[in-house]
């Protein structure tokens, strides 16, 4: 039976973009032969709470999917092999848990980013709402 994972990778920021890349494209290719990849996440460089092998900084990915314990365990074992990988942990998440989010929706043309659906300002909706509700 399939169960929904979050894959949570630290790449090496110092490695180039290629190999990143590559990492990256490489874990899909797994997650596709044996399950289905349900979203991607880049969350960029950010710096590390700790130093991992003298480097202050990763590269995280968000990879949520869908799949068995066979894959887990082709992922672990791959991923614990694999240059440019600083960390990674795979969790399963409980059933009836948070959603998977949503990707954003493109921002249409000439729209400000605080405005809704309407063209209202929502700062402006907010303040027109009776009091009390």
């Amino acid at each position: 039976m399939a169960h929904l994972y979050d894959l949570m990778l630290l790449l090496d920021a110092t490695a180039p973009e290629e190999r990143r890349q590559e990492i990256l494209a490489d874990v899909q290719g797994m997650i596709d032969e044996a399950g289905v990849l349900v979203s991607v996440h880049d969350w960029g460089n950010r710096r590390l709470t700790f130093e991992i092998d003298h480097r202050p900084d990763a590269d995280y990915k968000l990879l949520q999917f869908e799949g068995d314990v066979d894959l887990i365990d082709r992922l672990s074992g791959g991923l614990k092999i694999t240059d440019g990988v600083l960390r990674f942990r795979i969790i399963r998440q409980k059933p009836g848990g948070p959603p998977v989010p949503p990707q954003p929706e493109p921002v249409r043309a000439g729209a400000r980013p605080d405005e809704d659906e309407g063209g209202r300002v929502a700062a402006r909706a907010a303040a027109d709402a009776p009091a009390g509700e």
